[in-house]
């Protein structure tokens, strides 16, 4: 089973609160094996139906033109002992904070697959031990825009929570891929893109330069990438070759992903330039990807050694007043000089007119 959390988006969050309805539990699962998720009151579990559109599907994939439909259904089973009565609805999907597809949280409004998406039945109540399919049609508006969309088919069970008052939303589902038919044009670009350097007290240490950047798919196509960057010093010097950290997620259409990556022990150069190199990857039908134009992003930061720069002004600032004391000291030993040959002048003066003086007759 592969978990995803059903965490909203910061603008839905007051509408979920309002509503005082919790989800804590979305889980979009293969279809087989059909295994009761985790959680006491989840005693069932769900699946794709085995139809002209294929078995043992791992989850709805469809191909549909402006206009079109498609049906399909979804298959639930009650492992527990007690009847269950469920909700049965649509959502569209996004990519969470983690990576994974989340959807809206119950209540939110959908504007593609959950939305596109008509199940037969709202609710079903489905007997202990029982099986139940449940036929939806997936209806693609005249006006839909071409590209790649996803989100989930979900059931719904809302129980109360004694210990905090509201209900609790048990939900499982299976994910929904849908591409509507026309021009496809994938397209990521590479947005805010910096470096920066974090040396310590020890200059000769060298410190960790941190790449960050965002990809941001632009087209109408579902798009992963594979991420390269390199480092470099003035001139070229330095030189080392970053890889990705982190694997960069399926992004759809107007989604965006931050990258940070660290590389530690780079010297203190005085300006850091550093590339992004980017290969976009475009996620097909069937979920293979092939490869687009790579798209690069440079950005320019300081690896200043602030510990040498603040030892050397203080030598600096040292030196001067050092020079400074001396130049006053000579100056002041000038002036005194000045002034015992000015009182030399004077007396060697005084007596030469004290000799030459004539003599008084009384």
């Amino acid at each position: 089973m592969n978990a995803l959390p059903a965490s909203p988006r910061p603008h839905h969050r007051l509408r979920a609160l309002c509503a005082a309805l919790i989800a804590v539990l979305v889980v979009l699962v293969p279809a087989l094996p059909a295994t009761a998720a985790e959680g006491d009151d989840v005693t069932w579990t769900v699946r794709t139906a085995s139809n002209n559109l294929g078995s043992e599907r791992t989850n709805f994939t469809y191909t549909v033109d402006p206009g079109g439909a498609v049906s399909d259904a979804l298959v639930v089973a009650n492992h527990g002992a007690e009847p269950v009565d469920l909700k049965i609805y649509a959502s569209d999907g996004f990519t969470s904070e983690d990576g994974q597809l989340s959807l809206l949280v119950a209540g939110e409004e959908s504007h593609s697959v959950g939305a596109w998406i008509a199940p037969q039945n709202d609710t079903v109540t489905i007997a202990g031990g029982q099986t139940a399919t449940i036929p939806f049609t997936v209806t693609i508006p005249e006006n839909a825009t071409p590209g790649d969309y996803a989100g989930g088919v979900v059931t719904s069970l809302a129980v109360p929570d004694a210990s905090t008052g509201v209900n609790v939303d048990r939900r499982l589902g299976i994910r929904v891929n849908l591409r509507v038919g026309g021009e496809l044009a994938p397209a990521v670009v590479v947005e805010d893109m910096s470096v920066s350097w974090n040396g310590g007290l020890n200059p000769f240490a060298g410190g960790d330069a941190t790449m960050t950047y965002t990809l941001h798919n632009t087209g109408n196509a579902s798009i992963s990438a594979q991420p390269e960057g390199r480092v470099t010093g003035p001139f070229g010097m330095l030189g080392i070759d970053v890889a990705a950290s982190d694997t960069i997620p399926e992004l759809l259409p107007g989604e965006s992903w931050t990258q940070t990556v660290t590389v530690p022990g780079v010297p203190p150069v005085l300006a850091l330039f550093a590339t992004a190199n980017v290969t976009p990857l475009v996620v097909d039908a069937s979920g293979s990807t092939s490869p687009i134009a790579e798209v690069t992003a440079t950005a320019v930061g300081a690896a200043i050694p602030w510990t040498v720069l603040i030892v050397l002004a203080l030598l600096a600032a040292a030196a001067y007043l050092l020079f400074r004391r001396r130049g006053r000291r000579r100056a002041d030993d000038q002036k005194r000089e000045d002034a015992r040959i000015e009182e030399a002048v004077a007396q060697a003066l005084e007596q030469e007119r004290t000799k030459i003086a004539p003599a008084r007759v009384e």
